[in-house]
């Protein structure tokens, strides 16, 4: 089975006898690594204690659509973006009908009409009610919307009915949850990435850096957490929000990151040197600022340490993923950095086009290894970086 190693589940607790089962929802997804927050409706707090599923769940339970201490007071906004799936168990059939129709006039609807994250609900009612052609209809309607139904189980209701309406076990709503991540390929692995710039100091005042956001850095973090690496990231300079799943380690210069990517290499399984590391520093650096004085100033340069390089060379290597930032002669300079680093794979990309420059938000690469040359059409970076993480889980794990 799937696990949920680094997933984050937002469950939401509508009106339903069965909420009691609910704090075990929470540990069963616990049980599976995820991170889980709660939601929990008017209906909901009348079968559950919201204590409970703070302490079990380790954070606030959330209910208040207008709650001023949520981030901008926007706290649907902030649960939508954060969550990777929303479950609703259980799902009642008012809470279903409210969703079939785009109601928004509570925390856990506004969400999923806000969400980009996969939806599923776990339906719990008198089997009467599961059985009418109402709810059939609406399950229906959402379905082709592509929310994802965990079917009830069948047996004695707390009404004394038998039949079909009760809400799924625990255990099983939590596998059908691990179900939706099918990409878990890098599940126990170690990742070491290097993103955004680096800067070199001429004085306390200037510096050489570059133009490196840290976009395509970031989108492969995020992609190796979903596939389940535990991910370590060495950051310099970017304009770009962090990863919070991820160990962090920051650096300024093109020194600090060779020696915290040094530090850190042993027993990585994937290192992705995608930082954009300026090749050359000033050889001596100005304890004041230069002063404009009319004379031309010379700045000389010595070469910085090649990271890349250097983690290749080593005895026991992890695989080493290598980027190009090219702007002519595009695939063959890629190849010959691929041979002379000795390095995996080489991932390339054309940054004259300022489509998909070092700022932009989408990227088109080749994925070039030993052995071939694939092209990663032009999308959004976050797609790039999925397809990419692919690749490398597909080749060499």
């Amino acid at each position: 089975m799937n696990n949920l190693t680094n997933k984050r589940i937002l469950l939401g607790v509508s009106g339903s006898i069965a909420a009691y089962k609910s704090p075990d929802i929470v540990r069963r997804l616990q049980d599976l690594g995820a991170e889980v927050r709660v939601i929990i409706t008017t209906g909901g707090r009348e079968f559950v204690s919201e204590l409970s599923l703070q302490t079990i769940s380790k954070n606030k339970v959330h209910d208040n659509l207008w709650d001023k201490e949520a981030e901008l007071a926007m706290g649907h906004i902030e649960l939508a973006k954060w969550a990777d799936a929303v479950i609703i168990a259980p799902a009642s059939a008012n809470t279903i009908a409210r969703l079939c129709h785009g109601k928004a006039d509570d925390l856990l609807s506004t969400v999923i009409l806000a969400t980009n994250a996969s939806v599923l609900i776990a339906p719990s009612m008198n089997q009467q009610m599961f059985a009418s052609k109402a709810i059939k209809e609406n399950l229906k309607i959402l379905n082709n919307r592509g929310v994802v139904t965990i079917n009830p189980g069948f047996g004695e209701q707390a009404c004394g009915d038998v039949g079909e309406g009760r809400l799924a076990e625990p255990e099983e709503i939590a596998k059908q949850v691990a179900n939706m991540f099918s990409d878990s390929a890098l599940s126990g692995r170690k990742v070491l990435i290097t993103i955004g710039g680096t800067i070199e100091a001429i004085d306390p005042v200037r510096y050489i850096s570059n133009h490196s956001s840290g976009k395509m850095g970031m989108a492969l973090a995020h992609a190796c957490i979903q596939a389940g690496a535990e991910t370590t990231l060495i950051i310099g300079s970017i304009s770009v929000e962090i990863e919070k799943r991820a160990e962090v380690i920051y650096i300024t210069s093109a020194n600090e990151m060779f020696n915290a990517v040094m530090k850190k290499i042993e027993n990585q399984d994937l290192f992705i040197s995608c930082a954009a590391v300026a090749d050359f520093r000033p050889t001596k650096i100005s304890h004041n600022k230069i002063k404009k004085d009319g004379k031309l100033a010379v700045i000389e340069l010595t070469k910085n340490k090649d990271i890349l390089e250097s983690v290749c060379k080593l005895k026991n290597k992890p695989v080493c993923i290598g980027f190009a930032a090219e702007t002519e002669n595009f695939l063959a300079n890629a190849r010959a950095k691929l041979k002379n680093k000795k390095c995996d794979a080489i991932i390339l990309n054309d940054i004259s086009n300022s489509d998909i420059g070092l700022n932009s938000d989408e990227n088109e690469v080749h994925f070039i290894s030993q052995e071939k040359t694939e092209k990663i059409d032009k999308s959004s970076k976050q797609i790039i970086a999925e397809k990419i993480i692919k690749k490398v889980t597909k080749y060499f794990f």
